[in-house]
């Protein structure tokens, strides 16, 4: 991609982002093809991180500050505290704990001493088809809380989840993953919730948080508190989880 050549070509303390109107050659997680109709957000954002700071030391925990960015941008906004947008591990934008409305994708390049990271970020903000967006949950919001609250556009939100997230990346350098963990815990869909290890029929377990370097941790009966890893073949992250020996 274009900005991906870019990034090279710039001085260290310059960003850069690209706006997409319409995606047509997206990319998800795994190869999978993320298809982008209007309506939705969509943007790639170029940051650099020094290796030797705490979020160089622990890049997987990008996808977690750039997803609880896009939820902020908009649950920061004054009378839009209660919009139910939430975070699902790792990558996801959930409307509560229902449907997915957006996702977060990161790629990181080391070179030398600086990690190269580019973010693609897409949620849908204005489309109602093929699942549910932003401003529905806006519009619903207001009949059944007799509010007002206007509809957002894409730009906007776009710039608001960039700011955001350069104030939880700087918050993270300074304090490392506790200051930013009480804010992901409030928005992320899965407190006490249940999985199972291994396989279908595998242990349950109960997810208790995410580790210092983003992984899920878990606690199963008589083992006490472990992370744990996706398999890599499930579609969904949280099918199939692997204690890693």
């Amino acid at each position: 991609s274009l900005i991906g050549r870019l990034m090279f070509e710039l001085p260290e303390e310059m960003g850069l982002i690209a706006v997409a109107v319409q995606q047509t050659q997206g990319k998800g997680r795994g190869g999978n093809v993320w298809l982008s109709p209007l309506g939705c957000a969509l943007s790639t954002l170029h940051i650099s991180i020094p290796l030797h700071s705490n979020l160089g030391q622990r890049i997987p925990f990008i996808q977690h500050l750039v997803s609880l960015a896009v939820v902020e941008a908009v649950r920061s906004i004054p009378g839009y505290e209660d919009i139910e947008l939430r975070l699902k591990w790792p990558n996801d934008i959930y409307y509560s704990d229902l449907m997915k409305l957006g996702g977060v994708l990161v790629n990181s390049t080391l070179i030398e001493t600086t990690f190269h990271i580019l973010i693609g970020f897409g949620f849908n903000v204005n489309n109602s088809n093929p699942t549910i967006c932003i401003n529905d949950l806006i519009a619903k919001f207001n009949r059944e809380e007799g509010t007002e609250l206007k509809p957002l556009s894409a730009d906007c939100l776009i710039a608001r989840t960039v700011t955001v997230l350069e104030r939880l990346i700087e918050i993270f350098q300074e304090k490392g993953p506790n200051g930013v963990l009480p804010q992901y815990y409030k928005y992320w869909v899965h407190s006490g919730k249940q999985v199972r290890l291994w396989h279908e029929e595998g242990p349950r377990a109960w997810i208790v948080g995410i580790d210092d370097f983003g992984f899920l941790q878990v606690h199963q009966e008589g083992k006490g508190v472990e992370s744990v890893h996706p398999d890599g073949n499930s579609f969904d992250m949280l099918s199939n989880l692997i204690v890693p020996k």
